[in-house]
């Protein structure tokens, strides 16, 4: 009597259907993950986490001189540099969330070939360096609001709004970016450029209202546009208005970005052990 030969099945993970209990099972990884970075991102550096907070003062400087001083665009009776750094606070949010997003991947290749997990977590962790920066930088401008006495109205507490549609715009960006990273490592090269080429295009030195009303529908394709706008129309209160058509189709493809986001991860993510 001959016993019937045993096959033995390799799966890349576990079945789909358990993959979002898993992202809760593995929350401690994503813990770890989380503060590993924010450990990591200045280390070795002689003012550490200060870099958070001079680099987007540096950049209010010079969009202050360039735009303000030189060429005197319009601030609406609001100090120049709490409009530009109303404005680079959601940008500088936007722009790391998408970079280390976008490279979290190939950054942990190691850990992606050897074990099993739900590979969502990597980008999703490395977001949280982002908010770090942006909470440190957000002293930057408290102190400009007390320097020029500027006291902000009850918009203030809609922020939070908009702090939402920006990582919902780099997060599902950067979901892309991240899956099509590992197997075309020239990404790693164009996101710098895009996060370049995006920052003369938004309204980041300068307010949107200088853009004549025809156009301003289709400037708002550019999310971050509407992002930028809605943090000035709840920082600067009355000073500046909120293009509310232009806000609602920057709100709807911010949605369509993170759920396509997640889905093009999906689709591709049993390939990442593979390829990478």
């Amino acid at each position: 009597m001959t016993s019937s030969p045993i096959e033995l099945i390799l799966a890349a993970g576990r079945h789909d259907r358990h993959y979002w209990r898993d992202l809760w099972r593995y929350r401690e990884l994503f813990y770890f993950l989380a503060w590993r970075d924010l450990l990591v991102r200045y280390k070795q550096t002689a003012i550490g986490i200060a870099w958070a907070v001079i680099r987007p003062f540096v950049t209010m400087v010079v969009f202050s001189v360039v735009f303000g001083y030189l060429a005197k665009l319009p601030s609406h009776g609001v100090p120049y540099p709490i409009l530009v750094f109303s404005a680079i606070l959601p940008w500088q949010l936007f722009a790391n969330a998408l970079s280390e997003c976008s490279n979290s991947l190939v950054g942990n290749a190691n850990l992606i070939s050897k074990v099993y997990f739900p590979r969502l977590i990597i980008p999703a962790s490395a977001v949280i360096v982002s908010i770090v920066d942006f909470l440190m930088a957000g002293m930057i401008l408290l102190g400009l609001m007390a320097w020029y006495n500027f006291v902000p109205s009850w918009r203030i507490l809609t922020l939070p709004l908009f702090i939402l549609l920006a990582l919902l715009t780099s997060t599902g960006a950067g979901l892309w970016l991240a899956a099509l990273s590992v197997k075309y490592r020239d990404f790693r090269t164009v996101v710098p450029f895009l996060i370049q080429f995006g920052l003369y295009i938004s309204p980041v030195g300068f307010s949107s209202s200088i853009v004549p009303e025809w156009w301003r529908w289709l400037y708002s394709l550019n999310p971050m546009v509407s992002v930028i706008d809605g943090f000035r129309w709840a920082i600067l209160g009355n000073t500046t208005t909120l293009y509310l058509p232009g806000f609602l189709l920057s709100s709807v493809l911010a949605v369509l970005v993170f759920v396509g986001g997640i889905r093009f991860f999906r689709n591709y993510e049993r390939t990442f052990a593979d390829v990478i």
